[in-house]
């Protein structure tokens, strides 16, 4: 099959591997319908996180169950899915509790930007659509098995509640998608953190109020400008810097929450500063499994279109150009159909 391959920093090609095989009777084996580039996968191919030997990459991915192992029950060959990231049994009590990244028996689930991929637990970790979906649902699902769960993951942590202001720190597809639960988690008053044009006016497609374009103290001073001196009562922050940390924390209101969602590189948070601040922090891994069930009912119905954050789409044999477009900032999402 072909499947694409990260060599070192900046250098992704797409080879032939060999296919997935059923190695444990909890596995399946699924054909892929859409695959695509998350933001995560940039630290590797900016170096930032090392790549000391070539390996595959993607964890982000729909398709067809071809196989299964024999242990598995709920779903069957022919059934269109979506998987989280992280496979889980949905069954100890870290899942139960929802916290599926977290499950006892956790699996990280990579190399999905691939012909075809090899799911452990799938029986607690892929979730079927009701039917087999129209093509212009692909990329709506497609973003369900991350950002979009992540997004959602991000409100909840933060408490997004019925008529709420919350900030949305990242303009990237998490952050684009955090825009979405804060509206489908009923805020009144969304404040989208962007400085491109193109994703800003996407943000309030998706249902941002205000945008901010200033970052750092600057940000923080608008973002307290516009809620009267006090701040938000729910920030999501999606990017994992230590200024969009810091961002996010200055701009909650005492006794509001922060969820926080980008993968942390050097971020230091000041405990004496936490405390004084009366704002709770929550957030990690999305337990994307939790939620998609929910979100797959909400993409059938309309209610929701993340798959608009792929503004480019590409085949599997282009992905090398879909990694440097996003690295470049010339796409938000780059979505491979192999």
């Amino acid at each position: 099959m072909r499947a694409t391959i990260i060599h070192a920093p900046g250098d992704i090609r797409v080879e032939n591997a060999p296919e997935p095989k059923i190695t444990a009777p909890t596995d399946a084996v699924i054909r892929t319908v859409a695959a695509c580039v998350c933001g995560s996968d940039l630290w590797s191919y900016r170096g930032v996180l090392p790549v000391t030997e070539p390996q595959p990459i993607g964890h982000e991915y729909v398709g067809i169950v071809e196989e299964v192992g024999s242990d598995i029950s709920s779903v069957r060959p022919g059934q269109f899915v979506i998987g989280s990231f992280v496979a889980s049994d949905n069954t100890c009590p870290i899942c139960q509790a929802g916290y599926h990244t977290s499950c006892q028996h956790a699996q990280w689930v990579n190399g999905c930007q691939a012909e075809y991929v090899r799911v452990p637990l799938a029986d607690g970790t892929l979730v079927a659509t009701p039917e087999q979906p129209a093509p212009e649902l692909i990329p709506d699902l497609l973003a369900l098995s991350d950002v979009m769960g992540t997004g959602w993951y991000a409100a909840e942590a933060a408490e997004v509640k019925p008529g709420s202001t919350a900030v949305v720190v990242g303009d990237g597809a998490v952050g684009l998608s955090g825009v979405i639960a804060a509206k489908e988690r009923g805020a009144a008053r969304i404040i989208a953190m962007s400085r491109h044009e193109s994703r800003q006016k996407l943000a309030l497609e998706f249902g941002a109020t205000d945008i901010v374009t200033e970052r750092g103290e600057e940000g923080v001073a608008r973002v307290k400008e516009l809620t009267n001196g006090i701040g938000a009562d729910s920030v999501l922050e999606c990017v994992g810097t230590q200024q969009s940390m810091q961002q996010a924390l200055q701009s909650t209101r005492p006794g509001g929450n922060v969820g926080f969602v980008g993968m942390p590189h050097d971020v230091r948070i000041d405990g004496l500063q936490l405390f004084f601040s009366h704002v709770g922090l929550r957030g990690g891994p999305a337990p994307v499994r939790a939620y998609l069930p929910d979100l797959i009912d909400r993409v059938f119905s309309g209610r929701i279109n993340p798959g608009k954050v792929f503004d480019l789409t590409l085949s599997l044999d282009e992905a090398a150009e879909g990694y440097k477009a996003m690295d470049e900032r010339r796409a938000i999402k780059a979505l491979l159909r192999p």
